[in-house]
């Protein structure tokens, strides 16, 4: 299949003007295919010649201007159109399409608790060639009415309010309901969406418009409790985002649709929202885990307006979309409602995912030149922790310097320029210098266009009666920070108290001031997290830091500490064990749920698991079950039930011995709660599994007891966990020797094959790895060819000879680009767990 270029995509918008499609799905021919008839009416502006792009089962019927055209004159996924004259045209084209397993296109999903079925598009970068014919690229929009032909008691929704033909119009079928959905304003051709299915829905109206949750009918009890929760915050950060931007709310409805087996977090399809379904908890989560939810819900909202309403001109600018939402998704939420400390759980949560990304060899800037975004397959590359956390970081800090008041008068300038239509880098920096004297073009080629992490390092000298405080900068960019200075609490020498909070424009110019008194205890560089760049402590305030760290008065402090000290270890200055015996000093009395969320994260994932030597593992497995302990003896009231079930989790994980997870699962409960809910359930047997101590029976037995697709995942994992060469070999062969399963049912396995515990039992895959992925990822493409390599990869597997094996291989296979890209970074990983190890 062709991808799309950047200049052809430029050739055919100066060529086209794109104005209607309208379109009739039939959602009622057979669980393989759908029927799929597209009519675009659009104009050539001159004559000439151009493509239209779709991916059939079958192609039946092509007509252009009333003139049948040759279906078999489709090459790949383009169908030429040669010949046109300047003028209207009307292109009619008949196909059959295929269901997808993977998440891309026309997804279809039978629920193994109740065997209903349910069908969502996701049609991002070039899907939706495989659901209707399109020019399909982000410039060219359009108008789009469809009409779904789906079974009867199915209910369908779309981008715009779906109506049921009453049955008088002649065109209803026995056992199936034609629905109409209302035309779309002019959007771009992978925003279109549509789902269908037997929903459960929750139906309101707020500021005039209809608001609406669907999910599937297994989940209906799941949905109803938290309803209310996720409708208020859907009502506050529209109400907020009314107050922030005078383009109101552009579409005609907003339905939140959660559905099965989804690839990303949600969707931004303008009036209906897709998110994964995971969102809908069946199991018991944290606090933070619900602000997740709310955080994506105002990241999508968002999107509305940037994104939906202006839209990239092309692929290039994709952090315009993400970047925008991501900032505005995490301070709207901390102004419009309950979740008020948001900023901290993305310090310690998501801002490491840019910080990583970065220091990469496929590192990017974060709006890239034109000319490294070529076309669409490198474009899907770009979507990670650069365009996301990066990006929305470089606004946090873009804010900090313009200010709040100037930033959202250049947004509205922005949406008011280029609303219904496609806008650019460019585009945007114009917009945001007319609201400020100050050079947002010479900030955004400092800060957008360059790539790397910055590293910002205290100088501090003094006396007893004067210090002095220089900032060295290894980098280019400049930074807006506070710096908190803190000294020890005379009442309890193990907390701190804040002394100034210092203000710097970064780099400094000239002799740095005598400020009077002492020097603090500590002295904290990006106090508050408002630049984006690495921080280190001299050696007194990390000597502080390390005794009283639980002892500082603001979460969004101790996560920016937290941070530095996993740079440290990231970048071989601070021993991976030095790391663990902190968190064993601090976590346990740690009062903020995402800071002990994240810290626990790093230690089992990085640490544990990478980062010490298979003889210390051990013992780091040991520390992570002290500290869990700890956790749990101070939670025994049921004071902090989010902290608990953290530490529950984790010391699940960490679990060396199966004697204490046998008794919580055959009591049901772990001693003082939670109860075992199937999520817990599924964790213990999990754990079970690689420790050898179960089997398929008990496997089978929980699968009987849980049989939704959930349950289905659970068993996937623990059955590609056991320490058994026949298992072993199973999981295998379902991964890279059959197309068979889902994009989840295929995550679910790869996670469950490789354990650190069983290294010497997976050893021979390794070097199988390499060419039966690239193999699988040519057969099934990007979305599979991601999951293999970020799921499927032997990451434990911490030596020479097996970085050895991926670069030889990286350097001499061809390879589809999602896979290279993805084995390019995990290389660099391995690379750099050896060096922390060696260091």
């Amino acid at each position: 299949m062709s991808v799309l270029t950047r200049d052809e995509a430029q050739l055919r918008a100066q060529f086209l003007d794109v104005h209607r499609y309208t379109i009739a799905l039939d959602l009622t021919t057979g669980e393989d295919t759908f029927d799929s008839r597209t009519v675009i009416r659009f104009t050539a502006r001159a004559a000439g010649d151009t493509f239209v792009e779709v991916k059939p089962a079958a192609l039946r019927s092509v007509t252009l201007d009333g003139r049948t055209l040759d279906p078999a004159g489709l090459d790949g996924n383009r169908l030429a159109l040669t010949g046109l004259d300047a003028g209207e045209h009307e292109l009619r084209i008949e196909a059959d399409m295929r269901y997808s397993r993977t998440g891309e296109g026309m997804h279809r999903f039978t629920d193994p608790t109740d065997g209903e079925t349910y069908v969502y598009t996701q049609l991002f970068m070039e899907d939706v060639q495989r659901v209707f014919a399109a020019f399909d690229q982000p410039d060219l929009k359009a108008v789009f009415e469809l009409t779904v032909t789906a079974p009867e008691d199915w209910t369908v929704l779309g981008n715009g309010i779906a109506e049921p033909a009453d049955g008088t119009d002649g065109q209803e079928r026995s056992g199936a309901r034609r629905w109409t959905i209302a035309p779309t304003p002019p959007i771009s051709t992978y925003l279109v969406a549509v789902a269908a299915g037997p929903w459960h829905s929750v139906r309101t109206e707020h500021a005039g418009l209809p608001f609406g949750l669907h999910c599937r009918r297994s989940l209906a009890p799941h949905l109803d409790a938290d309803a209310d929760e996720i409708l208020d915050i859907t009502r506050a950060c529209y109400d907020r985002y009314h107050e922030k931007f005078k383009e109101p709310y552009p579409f005609d409805s907003y339905d939140q649709a959660f559905v099965p087996e989804f690839n990303a977090g949600a969707m931004e399809n303008p009036g209906l929202i897709t998110f994964r379904d995971e969102f809908i908890y069946r199991s018991a989560v944290t606090d933070t885990e619900r602000q997740t939810r709310a955080m994506v819900i105002a990241h999508e909202m968002a999107h509305m307006w940037f994104g939906d309403l202006v839209t990239l001109t092309w692929w290039d600018d994709i952090w315009l979309n993400e970047s925008f939402a991501e900032y505005m998704g995490y301070q709207t939420l901390t102004e419009a409602t309950r979740f008020t400390d948001t900023w901290v759980d993305f310090a310690i949560g998501r801002k490491p995912w840019g910080y990583e990304a970065d220091q990469r060899p496929s590192t990017h800037p974060v709006a890239p030149d034109p000319a490294a975004v070529p076309d669409t397959a490198s474009a899907l590359l770009n979507f990670d922790g650069i365009s996301y956390a990066k990006g929305a970081s470089a606004l946090r800090q873009l804010v900090a310097w313009l200010g709040e008041k100037d930033f959202l008068a250049g947004i509205n300038i922005h949406f008011a320029r280029h609303k219904f239509a496609n806008a650019t880098l460019a585009d945007f920096i114009d917009s945001l210098a007319q609201a400020t004297d100050r050079d947002v073009h010479a900030w955004a080629a400092q800060w957008l266009r360059t790539t790397g992490v910055d590293t910002l390092t205290p100088v501090i000298g003094g006396s007893e009666t004067g210090w002095t405080l220089d900032v060295v900068r290894d980098g280019s960019r400049p930074h807006r920070i506070a710096v908190g200075t803190y000294d020890a609490d005379a009442a309890d020498p193990d907390r701190l108290v804040a002394r100034d909070l210092i203000e710097l424009d970064l780099p400094l110019t000239g002799e740095p001031p005598v400020r009077p008194g002492r020097r603090p205890a500590l002295v904290l560089l990006n106090d508050g997290d408002l630049t984006y760049a690495k921080v280190r402590l001299d050696a007194a305030s990390w000597k502080t830091a390390l005794r009283s760290l639980s002892g500082l008065p603001d979460p969004l402090t101790r996560a920016v500490i937290w941070n530095a000290a996993r740079d440290m270890v990231r970048d071989g200055e601070l021993a991976p064990a030095a790391y663990l015996d902190a968190a064993r000093a601090h976590l346990p009395y740690e009062t903020d749920l995402a800071l002990v969320q994240g810290v626990l994260a790093f230690a089992a994932g990085q640490i544990t698991d990478r980062y010490l030597s298979p003889a210390d593992r051990p013992a780091g497995l040991a520390a992570l079950t002290e500290i869990c302990r700890d956790l749990m003896r101070r939670t025994e009231d049921g004071s902090h039930p989010g902290l608990r079930l953290t530490a529950v989790r984790h010391r699940i994980d960490a679990a060396g011995q199966p004697d204490t997870l046998q008794d919580w699962l055959g009591s049901g409960s772990v001693p003082g709660g939670p109860e075992l809910d199937p999520e817990l359930r599924w964790r213990i047997l999990t754990r079970l599994a690689v420790l050898g101590a179960i089997g398929n029976t008990t496997i089978d037995a929980e699968l009987d007891r849980d049989p939704s697709a959930t349950g289905q995942e659970g068993a996937a994992h623990c059955r590609a966990a056991l320490p058994d060469p026949a298992a072993k070999a199973d999981a295998w062969a379902r991964l890279f020797g059959s197309d068979d399963l889902s994009n989840y049912l295929f995550t679910a396995t790869a996670k469950g094959f490789w354990q650190p515990e069983q290294a010497e039992l997976v050893e021979e895959y390794i070097a199988r790895f390499y060419p039966d992925a690239t193999a699988l990822a040519d057969r099934r493409g990007p979305v599979i060819a991601e999951a293999a390599g970020r799921y499927a990869f032997p990451a434990h597997a911490v030596d020479e000879e097996s970085l050895r094996l991926g670069q030889n291989h990286l350097a001499t296979a061809p390879m589809i680009p999602a896979l290279h890209r993805r084995l390019t970074d995990q290389l660099d990983d391995l690379r750099r767990a050896l060096k922390v190890r060696q260091a």
